[in-house]
């Protein structure tokens, strides 16, 4: 018997497979990053459909299998493209995930980038559009930092996007954005 594995994880994408399932690609506090087989969930009366959309925060039951991991259960907990509306807050959030999934070639054990991708969607869903640019920048860096791309200082706790933390980053901007392009460049993106 395989083991269930109960988590909480953020859909940061997913990828059709046949007729009717996805590869959906999960970032969970326990596990780190996760692709995982969604079998059915692109038919119309499909219950985890909900649960699995992109940016949704759900409480997940993944199972281990020889041809890898399968998503065996899902409850939304948080649907955090429903909540962030703005159109450049949701292009910020596209670009942070898409250089976390660029950086992460295969699955990752990171515990790290769990509560800093919460934390970025949890900013851009409550603080103003003024602060968009600055909370990419950080989160970009924090994802940098968390795979080891990054070893300078950061202000603020891994999660914590707050006013204070941001103008210290609009303040250094320019410094910040040249450490963000030697991460990259440092992971041979």
């Amino acid at each position: 018997m395989r083991h269930k594995y109960d988590t909480r994880g953020i859909v940061l994408s997913r990828s059709p497979i046949g007729e009717s399932s996805s590869f959906v690609t999960l970032l969970t506090p326990e596990l780190g990053l996760v692709r995982a087989l969604a079998q059915s969930v692109r038919k119309s009366n499909a219950k985890l459909a909900s649960s699995l959309v992109t940016f949704a925060e759900s409480s997940v039951v993944l199972v281990r299998g020889r041809d890898g991991w399968r998503i065996a259960g899902a409850v939304l907990e948080e649907n955090w493209f429903a909540r962030v509306t703005r159109a450049r807050a949701r292009e910020a959030a596209v670009r942070v995930s898409g250089l976390l999934l660029r950086l992460v070639a295969g699955e990752a054990q990171e515990a790290e980038l769990f509560p800093i991708m919460r934390g970025f969607l949890e900013a851009l869903a409550t603080l103003p559009q003024s602060e968009d640019e600055s909370l990419e920048a950080l989160a970009a860096l924090r994802v940098l930092a968390a795979l080891g791309l990054d070893a300078g200082e950061i202000p603020g706790e891994k999660s914590a996007f707050t006013p204070t933390v941001l103008d210290t980053i609009k303040h250094g901007r320019a410094d910040y954005i040249a450490r963000i392009n030697r991460g990259i460049e440092a992971s041979g993106l």
